[in-house]
């Protein structure tokens, strides 16, 4: 008997739900309408007009990969990070909403003022921070730094998908050595490094440690291998008075807090997420 999208629909949803997703209803929509290649208004609209088998089959051998732990995101390939689209390989990190804090800082940062902010994105990965900052900061110039070609690949192509080619670019580069030379000087550097300690990747979800790159995970012994090479080289491209922002892990902030003191920081202060945790480190360069 054929059946219509909203069929489909119901059936993706039971079994998610089955296999206890929590988000079955959001996740089966969002695999109907990627399968469908409808956006989620269309499939809405469209739920009552009949689909081919095949179609039920792909949506099916979707569903399968998201029970056996696959996330959402590299099965559809989509993603939405601070009300921006963005295309998501597993190339880089899926952005999760913590993070969003991080965007937040640099926007209400600039909130008010004239000019052209320069920032700087290091560790960019799918470049979700330096994509959706140029969406929201329509004045700002942002150049997003990772040492990955695949995730600077991607990179590029969310930059393009969100029309800021004019005014967002990528450069390859490690952050863990001195900024290349001509790179400029900065207002703002942002930074989502790698900060989980060695021995707890183990103890991660299946979903996070046996699909995402553990490369973007990785934080050394104490989680800090990235940061602190952030934090000493990378600032001698921040402009007098220019501010670093760090997302760091839970009970992470005294460490990076000594760690932005020592480099000659001040009215360094701990952001918070959702859950009350110390999210994003900010810091002020004052070289007068």
């Amino acid at each position: 008997m054929a059946k219509t999208y909203n069929d489909i629909y119901i059936r993706a949803r039971k079994r998610l739900k089955e296999a206890g997703i929590d988000a079955y209803g959001l996740e089966a929509r969002l695999i109907v309408s990627q399968a469908a290649g409808k956006t989620m208004e269309k499939l809405m609209q469209d739920l009552n007009l009949y689909a081919s088998d095949e179609f039920a089959d792909d949506v099916q051998a979707m569903v399968e990969r998201r029970i056996t732990g696959e996330p959402v995101a590299y099965i559809t390939g989509q993603w939405e990070f601070y009300g921006v689209p963005l295309e998501i390989t597993r190339d880089s990190l899926i952005p999760r909403a913590d993070t969003e804090v991080l965007v937040k800082a640099a926007i209400t940062l600039f909130e008010g003022r004239n000019g052209t902010p320069r920032i700087l994105d290091l560790c960019a990965g799918s470049g979700c921070v330096g994509v959706a900052m140029g969406v929201h900061m329509p004045g700002a110039r942002i150049v997003m730094v990772d040492n990955s070609r695949r995730a600077l690949s991607l990179c590029r192509r969310n930059i393009s998908r969100n029309n800021l080619d004019i005014r967002v670019m990528c450069v390859e580069a490690d952050v863990t050595e001195t900024p290349p030379l001509l790179l400029g000087d900065f207002d703002l550097i942002t930074c989502n490094a790698p900060y989980i300690p060695t021995a707890e990747l183990e103890t991660l979800d299946s979903s996070v440690k046996d699909y995402e790159p553990i490369q973007a995970l990785d934080g050394g012994p104490d989680g800090l291998d990235i940061i602190r090479p952030v934090i000493r080289l990378w600032k001698g491209v921040l402009r007098d008075n220019g501010v670093m922002m760090l997302e760091i892990g839970e009970g992470q902030a005294p460490a990076v807090a000594q760690l932005l003191e020592q480099a000659g920081f001040t009215g360094i202060r701990a952001l918070q997420d959702t859950a009350g945790t110390d999210r994003v480190m900010v810091a002020r360069l004052k070289r007068s």
